[in-house]
């Protein structure tokens, strides 16, 4: 005698087309800026608005040239050779995540005053000091010429720029300037300076 097959479990009812229109992505949404770029949401920081406003460009400077940094480490990482392409792959991919913090210190201080930080890469461009290197590859001598030169221009930068904020009462900024950006900078600079003594193999 043949076994009775088991009965089909009921399958829940079809969502409804309310309850269908309530799951569905709305891909079509259109706003205003909630904010504008360089204007400053004040918050309970006791520090006054004009004196957030200045820290705030101070900052997004140094968020530009820091960017640029980290971006010049990556193509230099990528792009170098020669005898010491292991020590230098290395040495720049290191540099290059000790520039990634900074950009996250650097952008959190100006949320966190209440303005806007920089972060798309045409402006970046249109903010930065540091000279635009060539798309194509250079000696190692040069990448750590140019990227010396970037360090050294930060450094002046962000000495200026504690001086200012630390005058204006902004202590935390000038902390971020100075523990930071200042001190990472100036080991990093030194790091790669030392590839170019008169002993070493690195010339263009």
């Amino acid at each position: 005698m043949a076994s009775k097959k088991p009965s089909a479990k009921a399958l829940p009812p079809a969502p409804t087309t309310a309850g269908a229109i309530a799951v569905q992505p709305n891909l079509h949404q259109q706003s205003h800026e909630t904010q504008k770029y360089g204007e400053i949401v004040k918050l309970p920081n006791g520090l006054p608005e004009k004196v957030c406003k200045d820290s705030v460009a101070l900052l997004n400077q140094c968020l530009a040239d820091t960017i640029t940094l980290r971006d010049m480490y990556k193509k230099h990482h990528w792009q170098v050779v020669g005898p010491t392409f292991n020590q230098l792959h290395l040495m720049y991919d290191q540099h290059y995540e000790g520039q990634v913090l900074l950009v996250d210190i650097l952008a959190e201080r100006i949320q966190l005053l209440g303005g806007i930080a920089l972060a798309m890469a045409a402006d970046i461009a249109e903010t930065t000091a540091i000279p635009r290197p060539p798309r194509g590859r250079e000696p190692a001598a040069v990448q750590i010429r140019r990227l010396a030169e970037a360090h050294e221009l930060i450094i002046v930068a962000a000495r200026k720029a504690a001086k200012k904020v630390d005058e204006a009462g902004d202590d935390g900024s000038n902390d971020v300037f100075v523990s930071n950006v200042l001190r990472t900078n100036e080991l990093q600079v030194w790091f790669l300076t030392e590839h170019l003594v008169a002993a070493s193999p690195l010339t263009a």
